[in-house]
C-alpha cells in the first residue's frame, strides 16, 4: 500500500512517501527550489518521492493533505454554499451542503474524505486535522508502544494546541485549545516586537533570552501575571488586548497596549541591548512555565512516564531540554521535523493507522530521506564547474586531519535530512576547540548575526562525559539544548552557548555510520569526540539538495574545503 502524504500552505511545504507502513522518502519543497519556507504546493517534493519508489502517481492509493477544510463547513457559509460562481467550487459548496443534512457532531470529525476521478483513475483523498497530523507525527515515528502527546504552534484550521494519548497505533485526543490562544502566536508576536521575522527567526529569540542579566527580572515580573492567565485542566487564556495575530486585516501583530506596557518595539536596525535580552528571557520563561503547566495536566491524566510533543513551537530546543527536568515526565521524544515540514509524514502515518486502521508500526530510525547523488553524478557537475577535484581514499581521516588544522568544511553526503535540522549529510563541521570558528562561520560563511550559536555532535558513547542530563542518553535529532559540563566547557568553546549549554547531536554507527567515522578520527587525532556542525547553507537560503548547490555554497562563502561524495575540493587559500 502506498501512501503520498502532503504538506501544503503551510510552513514549509513537504511530501513524503509511506509503503506498507514504512516512510520510504520524504523531502521540503524549499530544497528544490531555493525558496526558504516556501509554501507553494510540494510538486517537485512530490516528483522526488515517486522518483525514489520508481512509481508513477496513479500508482499511489492514498494521498493524505496535513489540512482538512471541512472543519469549516461546521458552520454553514451561504456566500459558498448557495452561490457557486466556478464548476470548481462544487467541491466545496456540495459538502457543504450535505454536511448540514447529517446529525453527526460536524465539529467532531479529525479528517474528511474525498475521491476524484482524473480518467481511469480514481485518486483517494484523505485531509486530516492539523494538530491530528502533528500527534501522528509525533507518537507513530516514536520508540514507544504508548504515550503522552502535546501539541503545539501558532494555528491549525482552529486549533493551536491538543493534549491527547498514543497506544500502539492509536491515536486519541482528549483536549484541545482554539486560536488565537496560541503559544505559537505568543511566541511570534514578541519576535516581531524585537524587530525579527514572525514564524521564521524565532530561533534568535531563544538565543538571546540567554544573553540576559540573571539578577534583573523586571520586565518578567511585568509580563507574567500580564499576558497569560493559567486555568485548570492544562488550559491557558492569552491576554488578548496585546495581541493582533487573529486580525488578518491588521499591521503588526502586537497591539498599541503592548507598546504601552514595555516601550517603543524594536527597529530591525536598531542595536541589541539589555532590554531586548530581558525582553527574550520574559518570553522564554513564560513559554516554559505554561508549556509545563499544560503537561503537568496532561500527565496527571495519563500517568504515563513517556511524552511525544509536536507543532512548531517545539523548535524550541532549549524548552525541550528542560520538560523532564520540570514535568513528571521521564521520556520525551521529538522527532526529526517538529513543525510544519513534518506534517506530511504524519499525514500519511495517520492514514495508514487511525483511518485505514493499520496496527503494525515501524517507528524512525533516522531522519535521511532525502535525494542522493552517486559518484558519477557528483563528478559530473564538477567537470561542468570546471574544476579538478581530489579523489580520497581515506575521506574521514583525511577530512578529521583538515578539521584538526582548523579548516572550515562543507560535507555532502549520502541521503539529504528530511527537517530544519542538518545531522551530518549536508553540513558545515568545524573544530570546537577554535574558539575563533564561531566568529568564523557566522561572518564569512553564514553571513548572519554573531550571537548566533553551533551546535556539537558527538559520538553517542562519549554523552555522558560532557553533558548534564535528566535521564537522556540519545539525541539524535539536535533537538534539544542540554547544559555542557562546567569542567569541559574550556575544552570546546567554539560550540558552548551563552550560559554553558550546547544544542547537542548524538551519533552512533547505525544512525550515519561515516558521520560516525568523521569523528571517531577526529577523536584519534585531537583526544575530542565532538565537531562543530551547522547546517550547509547560506543565511536566507536552504539547506543545499544537489551537488550543484553545494557547488555554488561553497564558493560563495569563506569555506575552505568542499567534500562531496569521496572528492575534496580546496580553495587556494587552504592548500
Amino acid at each position: 500500500m502506498k501512501i503520498l502524504g502532503l504538506n501544503h500552505d503551510m510552513y514549509i511545504s513537504s511530501a513524503a512517501i509511506l509503503i506498507d507502513g514504512k516512510i520510504e522518502a520524504a523531502a521540503s519543497e524549499e530544497r528544490f527550489t531555493r525558496r526558504k519556507y516556501t509554501r507553494e504546493f510540494p510538486s517537485e517534493s512530490v516528483k522526488y518521492c515517486l522518483q525514489h519508489i520508481n512509481c508513477a502517481i496513479e500508482d499511489i492509493d492514498y494521498i493524505a493533505s496535513s489540512w482538512n477544510p471541512g472543519v469549516y463547513f461546521s458552520s454553514f457559509n451561504p456566500l459558498i454554499s448557495t452561490n457557486r460562481r466556478f464548476k470548481q467550487e462544487y467541491l466545496i459548496s456540495v459538502p457543504d451542503n450535505i454536511i448540514q443534512l447529517s446529525s453527526a457532531d460536524k465539529t467532531s470529525a479529525d479528517h474528511m474524505f474525498q475521491e476524484i476521478q482524473m480518467g481511469i483513475k480514481k485518486f483517494k483523498f484523505f485531509y486530516i486535522t492539523h494538530h491530528r497530523t502533528h500527534a501522528a507525527n509525533a507518537f507513530l515515528t516514536s520508540p514507544f508502544s504508548s504515550s503522552a502527546i502535546f501539541t503545539a504552534d501558532s494555528q491549525g484550521e482552529t486549533e493551536s494546541t491538543s493534549f491527547g494519548f498514543g497506544d500502539g497505533s492509536d491515536i486519541s485526543i482528549h483536549q484541545t485549545i482554539d486560536h488565537p490562544h496560541s503559544l505559537g502566536a505568543l511566541y511570534a508576536t514578541f519576535t516581531e516586537f524585537l524587530g525579527f521575522r514572525a514564524h521564521s527567526d524565532e530561533w534568535k529569540v531563544m538565543a538571546l533570552a540567554a544573553f540576559a542579566d540573571p539578577d534583573k527580572n523586571e520586565i518578567y515580573n511585568t509580563l507574567s501575571n500580564e499576558i497569560v492567565t493559567l486555568k485548570s485542566d492544562g488550559i491557558f487564556n492569552l491576554n488578548l488586548k496585546y495581541f493582533k495575530d487573529f486580525l488578518f486585516d491588521k499591521p503588526n501583530l502586537y497591539t498599541p497596549d503592548l507598546v504601552n506596557l514595555l516601550g517603543s518595539a524594536r527597529s530591525p536596525d536598531q542595536t541589541l541591548g539589555q532590554r531586548e535580552y530581558q525582553i527574550a528571557a520574559a518570553m522564554q520563561r513564560i513559554t516554559e512555565e505554561t508549556v509545563y503547566h499544560a503537561l503537568d495536566a496532561l500527565h496527571e491524566r495519563t500517568k504515563s512516564k513517556n511524552l511525544c510533543v509536536a507543532g512548531g513551537l517545539f523548535m524550541n530546543s532549549l524548552m525541550n531540554g528542560k520538560i523532564s527536568k520540570n514535568t513528571p515526565f521521564n521520556n520525551i521524544y521529538v522527532s526529526s521535523c517538529p513543525d510544519d515540514s513534518g506534517n506530511a509524514i504524519g499525514a500519511a502515518l495517520y492514514t495508514y493507522h487511525q483511518i485505514l486502521e493499520h496496527s503494525s508500526r515501524i517507528p524512525l530510525k533516522h531522519t535521511f530521506l532525502g535525494p542522493s547523488f552517486s559518484d558519477d553524478q557528483i563528478a559530473e557537475d564538477i567537470a561542468k564547474a570546471g574544476l579538478v577535484p581530489e579523489k580520497s581514499k581515506n575521506i574521514t581521516q583525511q577530512v578529521a586531519e583538515l578539521l584538526a588544522e582548523g579548516k572550515l568544511v562543507g560535507w555532502f553526503q549520502g541521503r539529504m535530512e528530511a527537517g530544519q535540522r542538518a545531522l551530518g549529510n549536508r553540513s558545515i563541521f568545524a573544530d570546537p576547540r577554535d574558539p575563533t570558528a564561531k566568529g568564523r562561520i557566522n561572518a564569512a560563511v553564514k553571513f548572519r548575526e554573531g550571537f548566533r550559536p553551533f551546535a556539537p555532535s558527538i559520538l553517542e558513547e562519549h554523552f555522558d562525559t560532557y553533558f548534564e542530563s535528566s535521564g537522556e542518553n540519545t539525541v539524535p535529532y539536535m533537538e534539544k539544548i542540554l547544559p555542557i559540563r562546567p569542567e569541559r566547557q574550556a575544552e570546546i568553546p567554539a560550540v558552548v552557548h551563552q550560559g554553558g549549554s550546547g544544542r547537542v547531536q548524538t551519533v552512533n554507527k547505525d544512525s550515519n555510520h561515516l558521520l560516525y567515522e568523521l569523528i571517531q578520527e577526529f577523536h584519534n587525532i585531537t583526544g575530542i569526540p565532538i565537531l562543530l556542525n551547522t547546517s550547509f547553507n547560506l543565511n536566507a537560503e536552504p539547506i543545499v539538495c544537489n551537488p550543484h548547490d553545494a557547488l555554488r555554497t561553497f564558493f560563495s562563502c569563506g569555506l575552505d574545503v568542499l567534500v562531496i561524495g569521496n572528492f575534496i575540493l580546496k580553495k587556494t587559500s587552504a592548500e
